[in-house]
Parts: C-alpha cells; sequence; structure tokens
C-alpha cells in the first residue's frame, strides 16, 4: 500500500489525510521528499547563468512536499503526540537539519544565489523580489555559508545538537506537566471554588478512576481556576509549587543542564558567524536592531509601570490582611486575592462573565467579526480529515465566494497536548502563475471542557486568547504575497504579534461582544454595564502585569547575551536577572527557566520582549480603528492589504508605515494600560 504522505491527497482541498496516516508513515516519507528535494537542488546548481528567476525563485518553491510532510508531524508532536511520535522526532529533526545544512551550506549553490545579490542594482525587481532576493542571501550568511569546510561541520553538529535538546527540554516539560496531579477527598478543601469547576474536577478524578473525590493538574483550566478562586490556602501553595518547579528537582526531567548546554550551543553557533552572541545574531533581522535597544525599551517601560505594579502590590497586601490577616502576601495569594480585589472594586469577576461566553457562540462571533471586517465566510467542512474527534475544520471563503484557506480548531486539552494556545500552518500561501495555492492553518488551546451539565464556558481570559490566536490565523488565511517563504506569519518576529494582538481589542467593543456575549441559558445578551466594567476592569494591575511580562523579556535577554560561562547556576542566575521586577517575596526552590518552552524550545529566543513591542503597535494601529470606526470598511480594508495580506513583502516598518501614515508612537500603549494619564 502506498505511503498516504506520499501519495496525491484525495482529499478536499488537499488537506492532510490524518485518517490515513500510520506513525510508521512518517520516517521513510521524510526520506523520500528529502530526496525529491536534493534533486530540485541538484537541478538548480546545473543552470547556467544565475538568474533571479532559476535560483532565487527556484529556491524558494523547492522541497515544497518536504515542508508539508514536516509542518504535519511536527505539528501532531505539538498537539497529539505520543511516545512513538517523540522517539520519531528524535529521528526525524537531525535529518532536517542535515537536509537544512547541506543547502545553506553549499559553496556551489551559494555562489549561484552570491551572484545574483551582487547584481542586484542591474535587475529590475518589485519591493517583494527584492526582499526574497535580501532574504535568500542572508539566510545562506547567517547559516555559515561563508565559512570554512571545518567551520561548517562545526555547525552542522551545533545545529543537530539544539535540536535534539530543544525537543528534549519540551518532551521533559510536557511529562512533568502529565505526571502532576493532585487529589482532595473533602469538599470543604473546595471551598471558593465555582460549581463547574468542582464539577471538572471531579470529572478529572472520575477519568483518572478516582470517582467522588476531586483532582488538579497542572493543565491551565485546571491550574488557573483553582489558584484564581480556592480559598484553602494550602491547596493554592501546593499546586503553585508543583507549576513552578517543573523540570527543576535534580531527576530524570530536569532541564538545568540542557539550558546550559543550549546557552553554550548558541553562542558558540554566533561567535562561529561573526557576532557577539546569539541576541545580536538574532536581533540583526528584527525591528529591534541590537540588545542595547530591546534593553532600552523593557526599561523605559519598566520606568513607567514599576511605580504603578508597587502601589497594586501594596494595594492588594493590604486587601489581603483586611480580609484574610494574611501578614505578607505570597506568589500562591496572588491570583486569588486580585479576583476578590477586582470583585469588589468593579462588581465583576470571571464566574459572572463566564455564562455570556459558551464557547460555541465565542466562535460563531470570531466568524461574524472576520465577517464584518473582511468579508470572509466559515462552513464546517465534516468531509476534511482531522486528527482528533474533538479538532473541527472549516472551509474559508471570501466575499466573492472564492476559497480563501482551510481553517482546523483544536480547543480542549488532552495528555498528549502541550500547554498554552498556538497558531500554526499545514500549507503556506503561494502563487504559481495563474494558481494562488492558499494556506491550511490550525489553532490549538486549552480551554474548559464541556462537563455533564454545563457547556464549555471560557473566561474572559480565554476569551481574548482565542482572538489573540486567531489573529494569527487572518495572517495566515489573508496572506497573499507570490513566495511562500515570504507569505503569512513570515515577517520578522517583533511584527508577528502585531495581527493577533490587534485583534483582541474587538474583544471589549459592544459592536463585536453583541455577536457573541449571549447568556447561555436565558439568552439575554451582556448588559452594557457589564461591558463598562470590564471596560474599567481591563486596566485592573496592569503596571503588574506589564512588570511581569517585561521579567520574561530581560530575563531571555540575559540568557542570551551574557556569555554562557558565566550562567553556571541557573537558580542563582534568574534571581539576578529578575530582581528588579520581582514584588513578591521569591519563594526558594522555584524556578521559572526550566520550563520556558517559548526560548527554550520555541522559536522567541532573544525574542520574548516582541510581545510589549508588538503591543506598542497594536494600540497604536487600533487607535486608528477607535478613530473611524472599529468596524470602518476603509481601514480594515487598509490593514488587510498592508498588514493581513502583505505577510513579509516588504519591510515591516514600511508596511506599518503604508498603514497607519507614520511611525508607530508608544502613547497609546500607555494611555490604554493606565500608565500615564489620557
Amino acid at each position: 500500500m502506498q505511503n498516504p504522505l506520499l501519495a496525491q491527497f484525495a482529499t478536499p482541498f488537499d488537506t492532510a489525510p490524518f485518517t490515513k496516516i500510520k506513525t510508521e508513515n512518517y520516517l521513510p516519507a521524510i526520506k523520500t521528499a528529502i530526496e525529491e528535494a536534493k534533486l530540485e537542488i541538484e537541478g538548480i546548481k546545473k543552470e547556467g547563468q544565475p538568474t533571479f528567476e532559476n535560483t532565487i525563485e527556484a529556491l524558494d518553491r523547492s522541497g515544497k512536499k518536504l515542508g508539508i510532510i514536516s509542518s504535519i508531524f511536527f505539528n501532531l508532536n505539538a498537539a497529539e503526540t505520543s511516545p512513538e511520535l517523540q522517539k520519531l522526532a528524535r529521528e526525524i529533526s537531525p535529518l532536517l537539519t542535515q537536509h537544512s545544512n547541506d543547502i545553506l551550506l553549499d559553496q556551489v549553490l551559494f555562489q549561484k544565489v552570491a551572484s545574483v545579490f551582487d547584481s542586484k542594482s542591474s535587475l529590475t525587481l518589485t519591493p517583494e523580489q527584492s526582499m526574497l532576493l535580501e532574504k535568500t542571501y542572508k539566510s545562506f550568511v547567517r547559516n555559515g555559508a561563508k565559512l570554512t569546510s571545518e567551520q561548517g561541520e562545526i555547525l552542522r553538529n551545533i545545529d543537530q545538537e539544539l535540536a535534539q535538546l530543544s525537543l528534549k527540554f519540551g518532551e521533559n516539560v510536557l511529562e512533568e506537566t502529565n505526571k502532576f496531579v493532585h487529589f482532595e477527598t473533602e469538599e470543604s478543601a473546595l471551598d471558593g471554588l465555582p460549581e463547574g469547576i468542582k464539577e471538572a474536577a471531579a470529572q478529572i478524578a472520575e477519568e483518572k478512576n478516582k470517582p467522588g473525590q476531586w483532582a488538579f493538574t497542572l493543565d491551565y483550566p485546571s491550574y488557573i481556576p483553582a489558584m484564581t478562586y480556592a480559598k484553602n490556602r494550602a491547596l493554592r501553595k501546593l499546586l503553585f509549587l508543583a507549576y513552578n518547579t517543573k523540570c527543576s528537582k535534580g531527576d530524570e526531567l530536569d532541564n538545568q543542564q540542557i539550558i546550559k548546554d543550549i546557552l553554550t550551543l548558541k553562542e558558540k553557533r554566533a561567535k562561529l558567524l561573526g557576532y557577539a552572541n546569539h541576541a545580536e545574531f538574532i536581533l540583526e533581522e528584527r525591528m529591534a536592531k541590537s540588545p542595547k535597544e530591546v534593553i532600552k525599551f523593557l526599561e523605559s517601560l519598566l520606568e513607567k509601570a514599576r511605580p504603578k505594579a508597587e502601589k497594586e502590590v501594596k494595594e492588594l497586601t493590604a486587601f489581603a490582611k483586611k480580609l484574610d490577616g494574611i501578614s505578607e502576601l505570597q506568589k500562591w495569594d496572588f491570583a486569588y486575592y486580585s479576583e476578590l480585589l477586582k470583585k469588589e472594586k468593579y462588581a465583576i469577576d470571571d464566574e459572572l462573565l463566564k455564562p455570556y461566553f459558551q464557547l460555541e457562540k465565542v466562535v460563531s462571533g470570531v466568524f461574524k467579526t472576520a465577517k464584518k471586517l473582511f468579508g470572509i465566510d466559515f462552513k464546517l467542512n465534516p468531509e476534511i480529515p482531522v486528527y482528533h474527534p474533538d479538532v473541527k475544520a472549516y472551509e474559508v471563503t471570501d466575499k466573492g465566494g472564492n476559497h480563501l484557506a482551510i481553517y482546523y480548531a483544536d480547543y480542549f486539552p488532552r495528555p498528549g497536548k502541550r500547554n498554552g494556545a498556538w497558531m500554526t500552518s499545514y500549507r503556506g500561501q503561494s502563487m504559481q502563475g495563474e494558481i494562488n495555492n492558499r494556506p491550511h492553518v490550525s489553532i490549538v488551546c486549552n480551554f474548559t471542557k464541556p462537563t455533564k451539565t454545563k457547556p464549555s464556558l471560557l473566561t474572559f481570559n480565554e476569551v481574548t486568547t482565542l482572538f489573540h490566536e486567531f489573529g494569527h490565523a487572518l495572517h495566515g488565511m489573508l496572506a497573499n504575497t507570490t513566495y511562500e517563504s515570504l507569505s503569512g506569519t513570515s515577517v520578522y518576529w517583533d511584527f508577528v504579534e502585531l495581527p493577533s494582538q490587534i485583534f483582541e481589542n474587538w474583544c471589549y467593543e459592544k459592536e463585536c461582544l453583541d455577536f457573541f456575549a449571549d447568556h447561555y441559558e436565558t439568552g439575554e445578551k451582556i448588559p452594557s454595564d457589564l461591558i463598562e466594567k470590564l471596560k474599567k476592569a481591563a486596566n485592573f494591575q496592569q503596571g503588574y502585569q506589564t512588570v511581569r511580562q517585561i521579567s520574561f523579556g530581560l530575563l531571555d535577554m540575559a540568557f542570551h547575551s551574557t556569555p554562557a560561562s558565566k550562567v553556571t547556576d541557573i537558580p542563582t542566575f534568574e534571581e539576578e536577572a529578575m530582581k528588579r521586577t520581582d514584588l513578591l517575596p521569591k519563594v526558594p526552590g522555584t524556578l521559572m527557566a526550566t520550563s520556558f518552552s517559548h526560548i527554550f524550545q520555541g522559536g522567541y529566543s532573544a525574542g520574548y520582549y516582541s510581545y510589549k513591542w508588538a503591543e506598542v503597535l497594536d494600540a497604536d494601529a487600533f487607535d486608528l480603528f477607535l478613530e473611524k470606526g472599529v468596524f470602518d470598511e476603509v481601514t480594515a480594508a487598509s490593514f488587510q492589504t498592508h498588514i493581513l495580506s502583505a505577510g513579509g513583502s516588504e519591510h515591516p516598518s514600511v508596511l506599518y508605515k503604508k498603514f497607519r501614515g507614520r511611525e508607530p508612537k508608544t502613547d497609546a500603549l500607555l494611555k490604554r494600560a493606565g500608565l500615564i494619564e489620557s
């Protein structure tokens, strides 16, 4: 029987044939696709005089099958993994790294690319073609094309090791998360928890063969509500310690040595390529050009945010003391007393809001918002194969009814799914002559599951998470460039969060909330006074939250700009890097770095600051929508043309100015966060 990954996908819209794929199909498919990609590269090398078309464009169009198969494999390794897939990942990852290095260290190929690059002044290129040429040339140089063969071998070995270490880091975090479960036998221990959360805890216990008990895990829908509502301080402390000591206990899942090895290799790689450190290497291809600029940016925000954060912590400490006689507020107390204080100040809390945010209705609201802004429609298509029964697949069409994209949605936690929320792609968008190959994108979340008596009801934070990831998905679905490597989310990393973060803003607008915020039992629309309270509460503890995000950015930058030889003790290093942003007593034994997957497993190394950077852009951009109307057609069309559809076809500062008419200003963010007066 033919390997389904290598056959023509006999599925609607050539979607991934998930139901036919077996674990044993992946490795042979990857190996075959690598060989096919190598033949394509050899064909490019055999061309005569190198031109933009026969070298640069041809390179962009090579390896498409390998890209699709790899995407399927690694996306499932994150969303629906197994010990077998993880073992395969450790085998497949080095093959792909080696293949990538074979291309980027190929001197014959590089000389062809360099020849076209050196003649660029005599070429008549569109801005997108110029960007592709520059990006292609830089990708060779930044991956060792100018190294000697001996240095190239060293780089190959480094990349192989880094790929394995990154996988191992993530596997350890997932295993540590999955193995923890805490059971409570007395209902009195659950005081303060809403009925829906208790029911979910009982359901988890039942699934784990402990009927009549209540179980808590480190998955977000279990952990976050417990930390927010459990009156039981001992329970909060127990869960906090479990969550914040992940992969730091000195056992086989400890990530401390892995972090040190990753940092050493990244630094060695950067120096091999002529950079002082990994951060310098990464930031060369960012809007923020250097570690110095990033630190200056973060510290300027810290200067504004810390005084407000200190006041907020002081206020919360006094509140906890008055309420429960807590003499010293601890980190496991923060979310609990914050929720109570928010309720007292604004007469609003998640439990009051959740009945208005039934998952199915919020999803419908997200679709309606996208239709109102960009004219697109979503139609559930049960004929499209999915990789798990929870996953839904939609066909997306534009305002003319033309096929635009395939959209997969995967909302609930499972043992085989890593924590958090993310958007990913199974197939990118590109033009091939007159044919516009449309993208297949996916969002993966970990929302509260329905129980026997209640549908999935989202917290407002989960609503904004859904909008956030959907913003990324729009960036993918509305992509409309010629070249796949410049399409959709293939943009500078500190620009990639703009579409996602700006989309969160609509959650606070009545016109948008009216699409979906209906009480799941009564059908009553969310009252206007609740929306007003929601808006007022949006700035609640924004000083603290801003400082917290800055702390992660500073830790990331410290790890990747400090000589690796000086990172001898991870707890000490972390404490030193975060001391200016620590507002609550240090909890001995806790460690953030060992489960900081964004920077040691994901793509955010030396780039975590980009969340705050993009907040400046999103606040400034949304200001234009507020000025013109949140559903203003002209503004939405401009945002689609210059941001969502344009991908990385031009430098992000050029694209942003085309949309906004000027450079971004920080004022809108500072006002929105209440850090300066409006």
